[in-house]
């Protein structure tokens, strides 16, 4: 799978409307083979993980992934499936909604960068600042100067995350509009769905052709050689779980960590045990 982050990242010329959805770039294998190498892949993730976690007092490092798509893309799957493999103590999940009076009365970056994770953690945005740029866009929550300058703004942002210490995985969900209507039907059909289910994903699924629109400047303008976009098509749940796995597992490879050395006398505190 080696060849599977190149196959989906975002270069020139890309254009969202060419990937198809159920497509399964960089993998040659069928379900039973995902299910498999994400099983493997858990175990691997796993320990360089925690290996992160326990560097925390002693590199400064961490590792972030931003999950964007449309809604039923499988962002939850990829939270429950994928960073649920790790131990949970290392993680720190956010999940950017409506902004509150608060945050409102700062730049749109304000409550990101508080959210950014410290030394040793993996970070996870389930929607992230890129909602300023996509809804914001789409719904015109913003005058469109104030839109065209959030580009610039988070490239700056990210390349200082960057800077600072962080490696950054971009990850589009990317699913057909009829992948998408079967997903909401099925949490309409299903009681233990319901709570899923939310009206005013109607409304925005109304407005398909916009937010494709809204994705594809954002996914443009923003997929840099430092933090790049990978486009991951999302209509077999499967692949892109395995998908995201992968670019995970690389980025924490990129690391290169060992264990830490131990503060303390190792011969003195096992003679004190008394072996």
């Amino acid at each position: 799978m080696s060849d599977l982050a190149a196959a989906l990242r975002v270069g020139p010329g890309f254009t969202l409307a060419d990937i198809d959805p159920d497509s399964t770039p960089g993998y040659r294998g069928d379900h039973d083979d995902g299910d498999k190498d994400l099983a493997k892949g858990a175990v691997e993730l796993d320990g360089l993980q925690e290996r992160l976690f326990a560097n925390k007092d002693h590199d400064p490092r961490s590792v972030l992934l931003v999950l964007q798509g449309m809604d039923t893309a499988g962002k939850g799957g990829i939270v429950r499936h994928v960073v649920g493999s790790v131990d949970v103590q290392g993680v720190r999940l956010r999940a950017f909604k409506k902004p509150t009076e608060e945050e409102l009365a700062h730049d749109f970056l304000w409550r990101v960068r508080r959210e950014l994770p410290g030394p040793g953690y993996l970070g996870v945005f389930d929607r992230s600042h890129y909602e300023d740029v996509l809804i914001g866009r789409v719904r015109e929550l913003a005058p469109a100067e104030e839109i065209e300058r959030r580009y610039g703004a988070i490239v700056d942002f990210e390349n200082e995350a960057i800077a600072a210490g962080t490696v950054i995985v971009k990850a589009m969900l990317h699913i057909s509009a009829e992948e998408q209507h079967d997903r909401l039907a099925e949490r309409l059909e299903r009681p233990d769905k319901y709570w899923k289910f939310n009206p005013g994903d109607l409304a925005e699924r109304a407005l398909w052709s916009d937010y494709q629109e809204a994705y594809q400047l954002a996914l443009e303008r923003t997929s840099t050689s430092a933090a790049p976009w990978h486009v991951v098509p999302a209509n077999r749940k499967w692949y892109a779980r395995l998908a995201v796995q992968q670019l995970l597992l690389e980025a924490f490879a990129s690391l290169g960590q060992g264990w830490p050395p131990p503060d303390f006398d190792v011969d003195e505190q096992r003679r004190l045990l008394g072996d």
